[in-house]
C-alpha cells in the first residue's frame, strides 16, 4: 500500500512539475481572486457521508461491545439506543446534517465510572475501525481531534485501570 501511494505521490509530482513555473507566475493573480479556490469538503463529506459513519460506526461499536477493557461500562446499556446514538453524534460531530438528539456526554456517562485507561482503549477501538475502512491520517486526526474535548465529560477516575465493573449507581437511559 504504501509503495502505491508513494508511486502516486510520485506520478503527481512529474505530471506537476512541468507547469510550476506557469503556477508561481499566476499565483499573484490567484491569490488576488478568492473564486479560485476551492473550498475544502467537510470532514463527514471527505469521509464519506453518512454511509461511511454508519459503517465506521457499527465496526466501532462492535469492538467496544467485545472489547473486554471496557465493554463491562455497557452491561446495562440498550444497544440499539447505543448505536443509533453513536451514529447521529458521529454525523453531527464530523459536519453531517445529523442532529444529535441524546443526553449530554456528561450526562450519559455519570456514575459509569469511566477511567482514563477504559477511554484510551476506546479510542484505541476507534482508531483500529477507522484503519478498517483505510481512513486517512489526515482525517483520522480530525475524528480523534473532534472527540478528545469530550474526555473530561466522560472519564471520572484518573486511573489506567480498564475492565472495571459498572458501578450500581449508574442509570441507564431507557431502551429504544
Amino acid at each position: 500500500m504504501r509503495s502505491i501511494l508513494t508511486g502516486s505521490i510520485v506520478a503527481i509530482a512529474l505530471a506537476v512539475a512541468p507547469s510550476a513555473a506557469m503556477a508561481k507566475a499566476k499565483k499573484h493573480h490567484h491569490a488576488m481572486h478568492p473564486m479560485h479556490k476551492m473550498a475544502e469538503k467537510s470532514l463527514f463529506e471527505r469521509l464519506g457521508g453518512k454511509p461511511a459513519i454508519d459503517a465506521v460506526t457499527d465496526d466501532f461499536a462492535g469492538r467496544v461491545l467485545a472489547d473486554t477493557r471496557i465493554n463491562a461500562k455497557f452491561a446495562k446499556s440498550d444497544p440499539t439506543r447505543l448505536v443509533t446514538n453513536l451514529k447521529a453524534f458521529m454525523c453531527s460531530a464530523t459536519g453531517g446534517p445529523c442532529a444529535y438528539t441524546g443526553q449530554s456526554m456528561k450526562a450519559a456517562h455519570d456514575h459509569m465510572g469511566v477511567t482514563t485507561g477504559e477511554f484510551n482503549a476506546l479510542v484505541e477501538d476507534l482508531g483500529a475501525s477507522l484503519d478498517k475502512f483505510n481512513v486517512p491520517a489526515k482525517e483520522k486526526g480530525e475524528v480523534v481531534a473532534a472527540l478528545a474535548p469530550l474526555k473530561p465529560q466522560i472519564v471520572e477516575i484518573k486511573s489506567p485501570a480498564t475492565g472495571a465493573p459498572l458501578p450500581a449507581a449508574f442509570k441507564p437511559a431507557p431502551a429504544m
